[in-house]
Protein backbone atom coordinates (compact mmCIF):
# COMPACT_ATOMS: atom_id res chain seq x y z
CA UNK A 1 0.00 0.00 0.00
CA UNK A 2 1.47 3.38 -0.96
CA UNK A 3 0.48 5.02 2.33
CA UNK A 4 0.61 4.27 6.03
CA UNK A 5 -2.85 4.03 7.61
CA UNK A 6 -1.40 4.93 11.01
CA UNK A 7 -0.25 8.23 9.47
CA UNK A 8 -3.85 8.87 8.39
CA UNK A 9 -5.06 8.24 11.95
CA UNK A 10 -2.40 10.48 13.47
CA UNK A 11 -3.05 13.26 10.95
CA UNK A 12 -6.71 13.15 11.96
CA UNK A 13 -5.72 14.79 15.25
CA UNK A 14 -3.95 17.68 13.51
CA UNK A 15 -7.10 19.76 13.16
CA UNK A 16 -7.67 19.65 16.91
CA UNK A 17 -4.08 20.56 17.74
CA UNK A 18 -3.82 23.34 15.18
CA UNK A 19 -7.25 24.64 16.16
CA UNK A 20 -6.25 24.75 19.83
CA UNK A 21 -3.36 27.06 18.94
CA UNK A 22 -4.88 28.93 15.96
CA UNK A 23 -8.11 29.89 17.71
CA UNK A 24 -6.50 30.66 21.07
CA UNK A 25 -6.98 34.23 22.34
CA UNK A 26 -3.28 34.99 21.83
CA UNK A 27 -3.34 34.09 18.14
CA UNK A 28 -6.64 34.53 16.23
CA UNK A 29 -9.30 33.49 18.76
CA UNK A 30 -10.34 36.95 19.90
CA UNK A 31 -10.49 38.32 16.35
CA UNK A 32 -12.35 35.21 15.13
CA UNK A 33 -14.92 35.51 17.91
CA UNK A 34 -15.56 39.16 17.03
CA UNK A 35 -15.76 38.48 13.29
CA UNK A 36 -17.97 35.40 13.66
CA UNK A 37 -20.29 36.89 16.24
CA UNK A 38 -19.36 34.21 18.78
CA UNK A 39 -19.49 35.10 22.47
CA UNK A 40 -18.10 33.35 25.56
CA UNK A 41 -21.68 32.66 26.70
CA UNK A 42 -22.68 31.17 23.36
CA UNK A 43 -19.52 29.04 23.26
CA UNK A 44 -20.31 27.62 26.70
CA UNK A 45 -23.71 26.44 25.44
CA UNK A 46 -22.09 24.11 22.88
CA UNK A 47 -22.23 20.37 23.31
CA UNK A 48 -18.45 19.93 23.31
CA UNK A 49 -18.62 16.14 23.13
CA UNK A 50 -20.60 16.47 19.91
CA UNK A 51 -18.34 19.24 18.55
CA UNK A 52 -15.09 17.38 19.24
CA UNK A 53 -16.51 14.00 18.24
CA UNK A 54 -17.72 15.28 14.88
CA UNK A 55 -14.49 17.22 14.41
CA UNK A 56 -12.54 13.99 14.75
CA UNK A 57 -14.93 12.19 12.40
CA UNK A 58 -14.73 14.88 9.71
CA UNK A 59 -10.98 15.22 10.17
CA UNK A 60 -10.67 11.49 9.59
CA UNK A 61 -12.65 11.86 6.36
CA UNK A 62 -10.25 14.58 5.23
CA UNK A 63 -7.18 12.60 6.31
CA UNK A 64 -8.46 9.54 4.50
CA UNK A 65 -8.54 11.45 1.20
CA UNK A 66 -5.23 13.28 1.71
CA UNK A 67 -3.03 10.44 0.37
CA UNK A 68 -4.58 10.91 -3.07
CA UNK A 69 -3.61 14.60 -2.91
CA UNK A 70 -0.08 14.31 -1.51
CA UNK A 71 1.31 10.92 -2.61
CA UNK A 72 2.05 10.59 -6.31
CA UNK A 73 2.13 6.79 -6.13
CA UNK A 74 -1.62 6.77 -5.37
CA UNK A 75 -2.14 7.38 -9.09
CA UNK A 76 -0.39 4.12 -9.87
CA UNK A 77 -2.57 2.32 -7.33
CA UNK A 78 -5.64 3.80 -8.97
CA UNK A 79 -4.48 2.49 -12.33
CA UNK A 80 -4.70 -1.08 -11.03
CA UNK A 81 -8.13 -0.56 -9.53
CA UNK A 82 -6.90 -0.03 -5.97
CA UNK A 83 -5.95 -3.66 -5.40
CA UNK A 84 -2.21 -4.22 -5.82
CA UNK A 85 -2.66 -8.00 -5.47
CA UNK A 86 -4.24 -8.15 -8.94
CA UNK A 87 -1.69 -5.87 -10.57
CA UNK A 88 0.69 -6.99 -13.28
CA UNK A 89 4.41 -7.31 -12.66
CA UNK A 90 4.92 -3.88 -14.23
CA UNK A 91 3.16 -2.28 -11.24
CA UNK A 92 5.58 -3.96 -8.82
CA UNK A 93 8.51 -2.92 -11.03
CA UNK A 94 7.24 0.65 -11.17
CA UNK A 95 6.96 0.85 -7.37
CA UNK A 96 10.41 -0.72 -7.01
CA UNK A 97 11.80 2.10 -9.17
CA UNK A 98 9.61 5.01 -8.01
CA UNK A 99 7.89 3.92 -4.81
CA UNK A 100 9.89 6.35 -2.67
CA UNK A 101 10.00 9.24 -5.17
CA UNK A 102 8.83 12.51 -3.60
CA UNK A 103 7.91 10.71 -0.35
CA UNK A 104 9.13 13.34 2.10
CA UNK A 105 7.54 15.42 4.82
CA UNK A 106 8.53 18.56 2.89
CA UNK A 107 6.87 17.39 -0.33
CA UNK A 108 3.73 16.36 1.53
CA UNK A 109 3.62 19.75 3.24
CA UNK A 110 3.85 21.47 -0.15
CA UNK A 111 0.96 19.46 -1.58
CA UNK A 112 -1.06 19.80 1.62
CA UNK A 113 -0.60 23.57 1.51
CA UNK A 114 -1.60 23.63 -2.16
CA UNK A 115 -4.73 21.62 -1.32
CA UNK A 116 -5.55 24.13 1.40
CA UNK A 117 -4.92 27.06 -0.93
CA UNK A 118 -6.82 25.69 -3.93
CA UNK A 119 -9.58 23.72 -2.14
CA UNK A 120 -10.13 25.03 1.39
CA UNK A 121 -9.63 28.73 0.66
CA UNK A 122 -12.15 28.87 -2.21
CA UNK A 123 -14.75 26.89 -0.25
CA UNK A 124 -14.26 29.01 2.86
CA UNK A 125 -14.31 32.24 0.83
CA UNK A 126 -17.47 31.34 -1.07
CA UNK A 127 -19.29 30.44 2.16
CA UNK A 128 -18.00 33.59 3.87
CA UNK A 129 -19.10 35.81 0.98
CA UNK A 130 -22.64 34.43 1.02
CA UNK A 131 -22.74 34.68 4.83
CA UNK A 132 -21.56 38.31 4.48
CA UNK A 133 -18.53 37.67 6.66
CA UNK A 134 -15.45 39.87 6.68
CA UNK A 135 -12.24 39.02 4.85
CA UNK A 136 -10.57 38.75 8.24
CA UNK A 137 -13.01 35.96 9.16
CA UNK A 138 -12.49 34.24 5.81
CA UNK A 139 -8.70 34.43 5.96
CA UNK A 140 -8.53 33.26 9.59
CA UNK A 141 -10.59 30.17 8.78
CA UNK A 142 -8.90 29.50 5.43
CA UNK A 143 -5.48 29.97 7.03
CA UNK A 144 -6.39 27.40 9.67
CA UNK A 145 -7.25 24.89 6.95
CA UNK A 146 -4.14 25.65 4.92
CA UNK A 147 -1.90 25.08 7.95
CA UNK A 148 -3.85 21.98 9.02
CA UNK A 149 -3.76 20.43 5.55
CA UNK A 150 -0.07 21.29 5.19
CA UNK A 151 0.75 19.39 8.38
CA UNK A 152 -1.60 16.54 7.46
CA UNK A 153 0.06 16.27 4.04
CA UNK A 154 3.51 16.24 5.60
CA UNK A 155 2.58 13.44 8.00
CA UNK A 156 0.82 11.32 5.38
CA UNK A 157 3.44 11.72 2.63
CA UNK A 158 6.54 11.52 4.81
CA UNK A 159 5.53 8.75 7.19
CA UNK A 160 6.39 5.41 5.60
Amino acid sequence: MPFNFLAVLVSTLVTLLVGFVWYSPKIFGTIWMKESGMTEEKAKQSNMLKVFGLTIFYSFMLSFMMPSLVIHQMGALGMVGGDPTIAKASYTAFLADYGEAFRTFKHGALHGFMAGLFIALPITAINGLFEQKSWRYILINAGYWMVSMMIMGAIICGWK
